[in-house]
């Protein structure tokens, strides 16, 4: 398939996009430049795309990152109660992960990775396996640090959405896909814009020593 086949296959799908996916697509645009700019809205609005969304997954039989959804549910619902939280004890500030942190991150990219693809090849219909798993364990691990926080929430996320945007495009989801590539550009902002206002606050805490 040559470029042009390509664009006029890409603008034909965009066309027969249904609603819930321009929503869910629409409130994950929102959600990620939220988390950027460090705004706690970003959990409402992660919220909203990742019921709608949750539907078309597993009509495309993506059941890992149908599981990833559920599990983002529960995230941002723990992570919207601890930015509240912290930010009524001016205690919100954004931090590097631990030696700790980092083990529990990995324990729960790897082990993740693993058990969703045991379950995936034995008890689902799903035909992507390998990758499936691999997009979900990661984003769960983004996740986890997202809600706490933490600066390498951003690395996990894009790693994810490294092997997530091939495997969207395979299944036909190119909303989602197209969706995948701006998060994964925002992402690599947010990981800067992160990294400076860490910056800036242990400049202001050697200042102030």
């Amino acid at each position: 398939m040559n470029i042009s086949e390509w664009f006029n296959l890409l603008v034909s799908q965009i066309l027969a996009t249904g609603w819930l996916e321009w929503v869910a697509v629409l409130f994950g645009v929102t959600e990620v430049l939220l988390a950027r700019k460090n705004k706690i809205l970003l959990y409402p609005a992660g919220i909203i795309s990742i019921v709608t969304s949750a539907f078309l997954l597993i009509e495309a039989k993506l059941y890992a990152e149908t599981a990833l959804s559920m599990y983002y549910l529960v995230m941002s619902i723990y992570g919207w109660a601890v930015w509240n939280s912290r930010s009524k004890s001016a205690a919100s500030s954004i931090t590097k992960s631990s030696k700790k942190e980092v083990v529990i991150t990995l324990s729960i990219a790897f082990l993740g990775w693993g058990f969703l693809y045991i379950i995936l090849k034995n008890f689902t219909d799903s035909d992507v396996p390998i990758m499936d798993s691999f997009v979900s364990s990661t984003a769960w691990a983004g996740m986890w640090l997202l809600a706490k926080r933490k600066l390498e929430n951003w690395i996990w996320l894009n790693i994810s959405n490294l092997v997530a945007i091939p495997l969207l495009f395979h299944k036909n989801l190119v909303m989602f896909a197209l969706l995948t590539i701006f998060l994964f550009v925002v992402a690599i902002f947010g990981y800067l814009d992160w990294k400076k206002i860490l910056k800036q606050k242990t400049h202001l805490g050697t200042q102030t020593l």
